[in-house]
């Protein structure tokens, strides 16, 4: 009897050990990490699997991204991190960029590294991995973006300092002002401003006003798949044949420059149709979710804004609002007027600018302000 109380105990203590072990992991530990072969020259690249979440409702889960540094590892001061939050991609897991072989080409931020940043590139919460992607859903992208620039730091060799700043592009630029909206409580980081390309703030008055009927669809169509799933929601609306449209368009990817399938476009003309009179913003369960992930200008780090003047998606008339709230709550916000109507390439066009504003929040200057021609 003794030698089965012994064996149980045992049992029972390496139970406990595995169980406790299960649930030790660290945000910010990195699982998983892959050399990326054909880097471009000048830097290191690695694939990364990491743990996320864990705090503040946000369940732990693991994530993917990417990391990038420069090829110098002689001692020196700690470099500073660069976040790139992307734009959308896509909402099923096989849209992940750190994936996708356009990788390199479509991150603007990889210029960070030439100048002796390190860059952190998530994926995002279900962009990679078998979980549900939380589209436009403000605390899990914060989340992770703050957990990869742990990971980072966990890295030998890097010399990962604790001081970040966050640039990002449309979605990714949603996840750069939650990223500002909650760094304050992340003690071992410092978050030194937030640089933001085109990005969704109020989110009902975005849907209502992008001007791009065809994108507003399609976009439509990614955000109801993604919280009909996330917030475990059943998807009635529109018709009987509506909700199919919505999960087919949302397995799609985003292919930057290249044209919709023919499939796709006429599913977004038939959603066009469909939900020609419902307002997700004003309808129950859906507006208290837009509601609740509508970016708030309660940052308290510097601010960059870049907006073309007739952006098809982002209405510029809503984000600069925006930026005139911060501005009253004593931010300094810069401001960059765009030409012409293009979103996708917001952060492109804007990217000299905003890796020199970068630079200087590095640098400790004095943040510009055009505040006085926002109010």
């Amino acid at each position: 009897m003794t030698s089965l109380c012994k064996l149980a105990a045992g049992i029972s203590l390496a139970f406990l050990l595995l169980t406790t072990g299960l649930h030790a992991r660290e945000a910010g530990e990195i699982l998983v990490r892959q050399d990326i072969a054909d880097a471009p020259s000048g830097m290191n690249a690695w694939r990364v699997r990491y743990v996320t979440g864990g705090r503040k409702g946000v369940p732990e889960q693991e994530a993917t991204g990417v990391i990038l540094a420069p090829l110098d590892r002689m001692a020196g001061p700690p470099r500073g991190i660069v976040a790139w939050t992307h734009g959308t991609w896509g909402v099923a897991s096989k849209c992940a960029p750190s994936q996708s072989e356009k990788f390199f080409d479509l991150t603007p931020a990889i210029d960070a590294v030439r100048m002796g940043y390190i860059v952190v590139a998530p994926d995002y919460p279900g962009l990679g991995t078998d979980t549900v992607h939380p589209y436009l859903v403000g605390q899990p992208a914060a989340q992770s973006v703050l957990d990869i620039v742990r990971a980072a730091r966990t890295l030998p060799d890097l010399r990962a300092g604790s001081q970040f700043v966050v640039w990002g592009e449309s979605q990714g630029g949603h996840a750069a002002l939650w990223t500002g909206m909650t760094a304050a409580d992340a003690g071992d980081l410092e978050l030194l401003g937030v640089a933001a390309g085109a990005p969704p703030t109020d989110l009902a008055a975005n849907f209502r006003q992008a001007s791009d009927a065809n994108a507003r669809a399609f976009l439509t169509a990614l955000a109801a798949d993604s919280w009909s799933r996330y917030y475990k929601l059943d998807l009635n609306v529109g018709k009987r044949r509506t909700p199919p449209i919505i999960r087919k368009l949302a397995s799609n990817c985003i292919a930057s420059g290249s044209m919709p399938r023919l499939g796709a476009l006429l599913g977004m003309l038939t959603l066009r149709s469909d939900l020609k009179r419902y307002d997700f913003a004003a309808e129950a369960p859906w507006a208290d979710i837009i509601r609740d992930n509508s970016a708030q200008p309660t940052l308290t780090v510097p601010l960059l804004i870049a907006q073309t003047g007739k952006d098809p998606l982002v209405a510029p008339a809503v984000t600069r609002n925006f930026a005139s709230k911060a501005c009253s709550r004593g931010l300094p916000v810069r401001w960059i007027d765009l030409p012409g109507k293009d979103h996708a390439t917001t952060a492109k066009q804007s990217a000299a600018e905003t890796l020199q504003w970068i630079t200087d929040r590095f640098a400790g200057k004095a943040p510009p302000s055009d505040c006085g021609q926002l109010r």
